[in-house]
């Protein structure tokens, strides 16, 4: 009786720490093991571990994407702000704040898991393999285009030292950069590679990152976002529609500059997030309505675009002289979603129920990751009927909108 009774009543006292997953890994092996021997023990144990979790539910620590919106809107709602943030711009204040969150939870490996970028280039996926650095230094430097169009300093300009360096050609002080997206990035990325291949020298002082890790390009990449959402605060309306080039030709009026970079923000963070997996919602439904409404906006003339360069069949009237222009409905599914009439072979023509020849049906979250290029467009559509030609190019139009 002494020896069994003793350990068991040993045994037993355990149970309320094991069921808290509180003992020793050998104290956890010696509590199991009793219980397939005592049945009043291990009806006890699934007591104690039933009553644990009443009092502590398991619950996602992660905060709700909506609650920054909401703190934010109890507190404007007793407090007008002096200077409001305008509303092309909140979509991008928000995605970057929740980025800066992600970024402030990773551990230094974190840093450098292996993150696959992806876009759509001409007809099929492109691919290219970086680091959570490495996305967010390509971010730095393309939200550098707009911070350099409202007259901020550029990430690039002024980073090479004589030797063919990323400042080299960027143009002097006050001049906008006309390189590409791309461009600027694989410069950002080659830049960064050659300067820590120098082990015999210092890191340039210019180099986001030189002075702390990739705390310190976290910083700089934050600096320059608030920068630019000051910067537009503090402007106002008159800012709004100034020119950003985006090389290629491409320029887009500042409003909606920054709504790309609020999206490409998202994606991005998404990326980051599978990496290192982590859960990662979308925009609140407000801003993801903007993003996905804007994107659906410029649709007809990226068919038209796609038209001109031979990657989609003419239109019809060209094919049969005197056929009615057609459109096609695309509807949207979520509650950041809606449904639109796209003209289809004029980008300023009639569009309407009168003359839809298809119907395409995307939940919200699939039709941003075709726009980003992360879903290859014969993929995309769960529901599309009539005109199969037309729906096809649209699917692909929306993909070609993507970039590195």
């Amino acid at each position: 009786m002494n020896d069994d009774s003793g350990e068991h009543l040993r045994l037993q006292h355990l149970l309320g720490a094991w069921a808290l997953h509180a003992c020793s890994p050998e104290e956890t092996v010696e509590v199991e093991e009793h219980l397939l021997d005592c049945a009043a023990c291990a009806s006890e144990a699934d007591r104690l571990r039933s009553a644990i979790g009443l009092l502590h539910p398991h619950m996602n620590l992660d905060l709700a994407p909506a609650l920054r919106a909401e703190v934010l809107g109890a507190c404007l709602s007793a407090r007008a702000p002096e200077v409001g943030v305008p509303d092309y711009a909140q979509p991008y204040d928000a995605e970057t704040a929740r980025l800066d969150a992600l970024l402030a939870d990773l551990s230094e490996e974190e840093w450098d898991a292996g993150v696959q970028l992806e876009w759509f280039e001409g007809e099929e996926t492109a691919r290219r393999g970086t680091s959570v650095s490495g996305v967010l230094g390509h971010l730095l430097v393309v939200d550098g285009m707009v911070a350099s169009s409202l007259g901020l300093p550029d990430p690039l300009r002024g980073r090479g030292r004589g030797r063919g360096g990323v400042g080299d050609g960027m143009g002097g002080e006050g001049e906008r950069p006309e390189q590409r997206a791309e461009d600027r990035t694989e410069a950002f990325w080659e830049q960064v590679d050659s300067d820590w291949r120098q082990l015999d020298s210092e890191p340039p002082e210019r180099w986001p990152g030189a002075d702390g890790g990739p705390g310190s390009l976290r910083r700089v990449w934050r600096d320059q976002a608030h920068e630019l959402i000051r910067t537009c605060a503090f402007s106002g309306k008159g800012v709004a529609d100034i020119a950003v080039p985006y090389g290629d030709g491409v320029v887009l009026p500042l409003r909606l500059a920054l709504l790309d970079r609020a999206f490409e923000t998202w994606i991005h963070a998404t990326d980051i997030a599978e990496a290192v997996d982590y859960p990662y919602p979308p925009p609140v439904p407000e801003h993801l309505r903007t993003l996905i409404s804007v994107a659906v906006s410029m649709l007809p003339s990226v068919l038209a675009a796609r038209r001109q360069a031979g990657l989609a069949s003419p239109p019809v009237p060209v094919a049969r002289p005197g056929s009615a222009s057609r459109s096609l409905c695309l509807r949207i599914e979520g509650e950041s979603g809606g449904e639109w009439y796209l003209p289809l072979d004029d980008p300023g023509g009639p569009a309407g129920p009168e003359n839809c020849v298809s119907q395409v049906v995307l939940p919200e979250v699939q039709f941003c990751r075709l726009a980003a290029g992360h879903l290859p467009p014969r993929r995309a559509a769960e529901g599309q009927q009539g005109d199969q030609q037309a729906v096809v190019e649209l699917l692909y139009a929306t993909a070609s909108m993507s970039r590195l």
